[in-house]
């Protein structure tokens, strides 16, 4: 079982920043996937950015398109913690913000049903 649980949600002006951390804790290993995912009520959760072992310590980084260029995945393993630094937010960013965990991905990282461990989620609102 792994545990998620995520922080750093808030209220910012249109073009602000944040950073979301989400903490793993119980059996890590099976959280070598890891995404952040979005959802507004009423509409299907849908993927933000994910994370994969590349190989030798690495990771591979995927996007979703509406959020390339704006915001950065990151992860560090030693703490078990993943980061979601989100900059020029926009009012369409506005969500719930959960991150996901899973042992292994055959297909797209960005899609919520490839993963087994959600946290509780963390409000994001952005303000014109």
């Amino acid at each position: 079982q792994v545990q998620l649980v995520e922080s750093g949600g808030g209220s910012v002006q249109t073009g602000g920043s944040l950073r979301l951390t989400c903490a793993a804790s119980g059996y890590t290993d099976s959280s070598r996937y890891m995404g952040w995912f979005r959802q507004i009520p009423g509409k299907e959760r849908e993927g933000v950015a994910a994370t994969r072992p590349a190989g030798r310590n690495s990771y591979k980084s995927t996007y979703a398109d509406s959020v390339k260029g704006r915001f950065t995945i990151s992860r560090d393993n030693a703490k078990n913690t993943m980061y979601l630094q989100m900059n020029s937010l926009k009012p369409d960013d506005s969500a719930m913000y959960y991150c996901a965990a899973t042992q292994q991905i055959d297909g797209s990282g960005l899609r919520p049903e490839n993963y087994n461990y959600w946290g509780q989620g963390t409000q994001v609102t952005v303000s014109s």
